[in-house]
């Protein structure tokens, strides 16, 4: 089960959020390359390296809603609009302290995403996400 996920971008603003989820995707075995973006708009920038052939491209993306200048609906506006041939096998999640209805029912019905969880990561949660989204594991 090594480096089923070869890169995973995790995108919040809280430096403590970030230096606390990556501490815990770095001790899963499944999870390689780590990389952090503070904003949305320098996950765009970063995308825009990767199709341009300059960064590596993640496999999955944790996405935080609640951001300063640009939230994570933004950014899935934004990323909506990037190629397909770059977006169509990544993985987004939202990764949310929101317990907000209102943001669960969105995700619920937005194309581009593909779950959302409550901060924060945990190696069980990230289990869960192996099993679900990159086995196709039937959940009961």
């Amino acid at each position: 089960m090594n480096n089923v996920v070869d890169c995973v971008l995790l995108i919040d603003d809280s430096k403590a959020t970030n230096f606390f989820n990556s501490t815990v995707l770095a001790k899963h075995k499944s999870f390689d390359k780590i990389l952090i973006k503070q904003s949305g708009k320098a996950a765009l920038e970063y995308l825009s390296e990767v199709e341009k052939g300059n960064a590596k491209k993640p496999k999955l993306i944790f996405l935080d809603l609640n951001m300063p200048a640009m939230n994570g609906w933004e950014f899935l506006i934004e990323y909506e609009g990037l190629n397909p041939s770059l977006t169509n096998d990544i993985t987004v999640i939202i990764l949310t302290t929101s317990s907000d209805h209102r943001d669960i029912e969105k995700s619920k019905s937005n194309d581009l995403v593909t779950d959302l969880i409550n901060k924060p990561l945990s190696l069980p949660i990230l289990n869960n996400v192996i099993n679900k989204h990159f086995f196709n594991t039937p959940q009961l």
